[in-house]
């Protein structure tokens, strides 16, 4: 699971030599939308402040980064500073020596973060990447004039959540949850939370695992079997297949009122802010955490998503390059400044003891709802697509689009992805 939003290349930072870790310089790659205006301000303040250590900056959409970061990995020709999300990714990069020990660079960094965002970049007890944006936990937005029109409310159940997509439909809601089915990833949002919340962690930590039988266990059949249920009640409408996220066309549908919900990361809150400010300050944007399975094993304070987004230094490039990376990464990932151009955007990072500048804070609401979900998770549950090797994520996101088509049942699911274990 990942995010952006928008997209064609966009170069950022003084200087313009935009490339991999050939290039003069230390160099980055991130993604558009989301908290890319703090890391044009981070940059943008890094480089004025040290002229013989800049860093040139490109952004990209979500799936056009994704392509181009494999391709560009391989071949030798990464940016100094990779994006990421940590994960099985994350453990391929460090297995294969293309990425940086960062432990004792990054000491003072990483004391100031939450220990259980810290730890994703963590393998075999060395850093070797460190976070860089917001803690992204995944919960549910709402416009609250689309629901009130309808008569019915915030869910927080299951079977509220089936009975506001019915009250939703007879208003004239065609697609009650809106959806960018054709990105897919978007997707896993669903199944994760529902694994979740009926059978808790162990759920997924089977699959992680490679336990035989992980998938086509009872408690992943019956959250497959949810996902079928809630796409036959008309949950996502007739159209969910040709929304695309990184064009913000799902969330879009929530603030002009088209759609009554969505299931996305706290990443597109900024975007609300950006692209209905009135909806915002008007109170009509509501949010909350992933509605409760009755008689489920998952902890309510459990949470599927992104610890943040991370940095890793890439082993291919110059020592230079290399060094002028370690020194940002060390000096001003969450300084003051970036702390408080992060918060001016709606995204929280996961810094320990943020609470009282959290409160004062515009959007306190939000922030802390998100501060809060994510320090006192009892899990926070990776996003499936990072957290297990590429090729059974791949094969996950293709029976998953599969699943919601209608096109396989729950068994059927769950059945193909135990075949790749």
């Amino acid at each position: 699971m990942a995010f952006g939003v928008a997209a064609p290349l966009l170069a950022a930072g003084c200087g313009n030599r935009p490339g991999g870790s050939g290039a003069d310089g230390a160099t980055a790659w991130a993604l558009t939308g989301g908290s890319e205006e703090a890391f044009r301000q981070s940059f943008d303040s890094w480089n004025a402040d040290h002229s013989d250590q800049e860093i040139t900056a490109e952004y990209f959409a979500n799936d056009a980064y994704k392509e181009k970061i494999r391709t560009a990995i391989g071949s030798g020709n990464a940016p100094t500073l990779i994006f990421g999300w940590a994960g099985a990714t994350l453990a391929d990069y460090v297995e294969n020596g293309y990425v940086e020990d960062l432990t004792e660079s990054t000491a003072d960094l990483v004391e100031r973060v939450l220990p259980s965002v810290a730890a994703t970049g963590t393998i075999d007890g060395q850093v070797y990447a460190v976070p860089n944006n917001q803690s992204q936990p995944v919960l549910m937005y709402y416009n609250n004039d689309v629901l009130d029109a309808a008569g019915t409310q915030v869910p927080e159940t299951w079977d509220d959540l089936l009975s506001a997509v019915d009250a939703l439909k007879s208003n004239g809601i065609d697609a009650p949850i809106a959806l960018a089915g054709q990105s897919v990833w978007p997707e896993l949002m669903w199944i994760s939370y529902l694994a979740e919340r009926v059978g808790g962690p162990e759920a997924f930590n089977r699959v992680v695992a490679g336990e035989a039988g992980a998938w086509t266990h009872p408690d992943m059949v019956t959250a497959a079997g949810m996902i079928t249920e809630l796409v036959d009640a008309g949950g996502f409408g007739d159209s969910f297949a040709s929304v695309v996220a990184d064009a913000g066309a799902d969330q879009a549908l929530v603030y002009t009122g088209k759609s009554g919900m969505i299931l996305q990361g706290s990443w597109i809150y900024p975007d609300f802010i950006t692209d209905a400010p009135e909806l915002v300050s008007g109170g009509g944007l509501a949010y909350g955490p992933f509605p409760q399975v009755d008689g489920g094993a998952g902890d309510p304070s459990n949470i599927v998503g992104n610890p943040a987004n991370f940095w890793s230094v890439s082993a291919d490039g110059s020592e230079e390059a290399r060094e002028a990376a370690t020194a940002y990464l060390s000096e001003a990932v969450y300084d003051d400044e970036h702390i408080d151009s992060l918060l001016s955007i709606g995204a929280v990072p996961p810094v320990i003891g943020l609470e009282d500048r959290i409160a004062e804070a515009e959007n306190a609401d939000f922030l802390s709802l998100n501060y809060e979900m994510v320090r006192d998770a009892a899990n926070f549950q990776l996003s499936w697509d990072q957290a297990i090797p590429s090729d059974q994520a791949q094969e996950l996101l293709n029976n998953l689009s599969q699943l919601f088509l209608g096109d396989i049942d729950a068994d059927q699911f769950c059945s193909a992805m135990d075949a790749t274990l």
